[in-house]
């Protein structure tokens, strides 16, 4: 079937046959009046790539006297300095004009922020790394000019979003916030209504059963392509679709809309990718993948809280059951591995992998050091939904010993995520070894700015050059394996992966081989104390013992017409 067949198809089953001849010939129009670069595919991802998550304000003025530059200038300042080719996409969080949520609020899709710069920042930025954007189409700012519309029962934005009556039954409703699911609003004649905002009163959602909206997300999509983005990450899709007396979630529609969204760039050929966020069980996650024919990429959100569990209790065995699930894989459906971002540490996706009691004590250290909870609503009332912290506070406290110690404590959760197949993704706090901004939630008003602080630049810089700071630590253990990684073939997505046989604190895998037989080892030590690694049938090119010291992350390379290599955090 051909890709345009595939839209109106697509379009059919969203809006049903009789709708589809009024809305398909508005389809084709749009998709015609593209201008940008087509007829292309997207690059390979190997293991060269690395993906950067970034605000574009991520860096704050110097303490002493401003610098005159805008925050991606500033940014794309600090990349040149300190990248070095480690991180091939960097993804910079939403950077249109907004009112709250860090940039989720959105109020304009094609205006850059000015507390940011400009597009012109932007295309720099995408001059020496792929860019990745943020498309938040669930919901949109209540300050936007749609909405303010919407208030005004002005054409055509009276019916862009989604209302209830005020005693509306939405106690099936799954959602990841605790608050009423409807806000009232007063309309300009007076009449209050009561629109769904799922994420919180400031975000209303859009209603998508009305093709007036889909149509216009679907020429924002292809602005997007045009302005330089090669992957877009479809933010909260799996809340998009609504439906009476259902859970409102992964509804068949909303995956429709992701297939649409796929179709487009197949019909155009548009050298871009999807990556889909949601932040549910692995089942449920990787269903996002349809049948090759959705998502390109879907996040690993069952890695960071194994990862987290696996090193704060020392007990990898969760990790490496999940982990031997992950084979078999198709290389064009691709993973993003992350353990932090600018959201929490997702609770929900490690739902049935770890035992429960287990699972709480571990969550009750992560409190003690320092992380806050965040709670969803569900059918059986507020749940745990989110550890909100920095990665390197939970994993690596000061308890844990010497900077060195919890150095080498964080680096071994991080190799885990560069070891495995898919595509690395990496928080520019993790990268640059940030830990919680105990402040943050107090100054705004909610758990998850303990991880999003906006450092002065000069004094992040200040650290990095102490070689003796957790920062520079940090930073160097990084580019020390993001470098070893991008020599070793072993590690494109389409290698093959061994889970090893090890002892519980330890998480081994084997990657390869590559196209020329090599292949890599890579053991990590989650505990504080020397393991010895017995040999292991599963291994194919390393059948000698060895051990790891505390804390201790080595990887061994082997085979093919190269020299061995070994790297080691030690």
């Amino acid at each position: 079937m051909d890709s345009l067949t595939k839209i109106k198809d697509l379009l059919a089953f969203i809006y049903g046959r009789d709708s589809v001849q009024t809305i398909f010939p508005k389809m084709e129009k749009l998709l015609a009046a593209y201008d940008g670069p087509r007829g292309l595919a997207p690059d390979a991802v190997t293991n060269r790539d690395a993906f950067l998550i970034s605000y574009g304000d991520m860096l704050g003025p110097p303490e002493a006297a401003s610098d005159g530059k805008s925050g991606l200038a500033r940014l794309k300042d600090f990349l040149s300095r300190y990248n070095k080719g480690a991180f091939s996409y960097l993804h910079i969080l939403p950077f249109h004009p907004y009112s709250s949520d860090d940039g989720f609020s959105v109020i304009d899709y094609r205006e850059v922020d000015g507390r940011f710069g400009s597009w012109n920042d932007l295309e720099a930025l995408g001059g020496n790394t792929k860019l990745v954007f943020d498309f938040v189409i669930n919901h949109g700012s209540v300050q936007s000019p749609w909405f303010k519309s919407f208030l005004k029962q002005e054409e055509p934005y009276k019916n862009w979003y989604l209302s209830r009556d005020p005693d509306y039954d939405y106690s099936q409703v799954v959602r990841p916030r605790t608050h009423p699911l409807l806000t009232p609003f007063t309309l300009a004649d007076g009449v209050v209504r009561h629109v769904w905002t799922t994420f919180s009163a400031d975000q209303v959602d859009y209603d998508f059963s009305n093709p007036a909206v889909l149509l216009e997300f679907v020429k924002i999509f292809l602005e997007y392509a045009k302005r330089g983005s090669r992957i877009v990450r479809l933010d909260a899709i799996a809340y998009l679709w609504k439906e009476d007396g259902s859970s409102c979630l992964h509804h068949p529609k909303t995956h429709a809309v992701v297939k649409l969204f796929r179709a487009v760039i197949e019909f155009l050929g548009l050298d871009l990718r999807i990556l889909t966020e949601t932040n549910v069980p692995h089942k449920d996650n990787i269903s996002y993948f349809g049948e090759g024919d959705e998502a390109h990429m879907v996040y690993n959100f069952a890695l960071p809280p194994l990862v987290l569990y696996g090193a704060v209790s020392g007990d990898t065995e969760p990790l490496k059951k999940w982990a031997k699930t992950l084979r078999g894989r198709e290389n064009k459906e691709l993973f993003l591995n992350f353990l932090a971002s600018h959201d929490g540490v997702g609770l929900t996706p490690a739902k049935g992998l770890v035992d429960e009691d287990a699972f709480a004590a571990v969550i009750k250290t992560a409190e003690k050091r320092g992380a806050l909870i965040s709670y969803k609503a569900s059918p059986e009332g507020p749940v745990p939904y989110e550890l909100n912290c920095s990665y390197a506070s939970i994993v690596a406290p000061p308890e844990l010993g010497s900077v060195r110690e919890r150095a080498r404590a964080f680096l071994s959760a991080q190799a885990v995520l560069l070891s495995l197949p898919g595509l690395p993704a990496v928080y520019f706090h993790s990268w640059t070894g940030s830990e919680n901004w105990k402040e943050g939630p107090g100054l705004l008003g909610y758990n998850r700015a303990i991880n999003r602080e906006k450092p002065p630049v000069d004094k992040v810089e200040r650290e990095l050059g102490d070689d003796d700071s957790f920062r520079s630590l940090v930073y160097r253990g990084f580019q020390k394996l993001l470098a070893f990684r991008s020599e070793e073939a072993a590690f494109s997505p389409e290698s093959g992966m061994e889970i090893l046989d090890s002892p519980a604190p330890v998480f081994a895998v084997q990657r390869g081989p590559d196209p020329k037989g090599r292949y890599v080892l890579c053991a990590m030590n989650f505990s504080g104390r020397d393991c010895a690694i017995p040999p292991s049938p599963g291994r194919t090119a390393f059948s000698q013992a060895f051990s790891l010291g505390p804390w201790e992350s080595l990887w061994l390379a082997s085979g093919g017409s190269r020299p061995d290599a070994r790297i080691s955090t030690r």
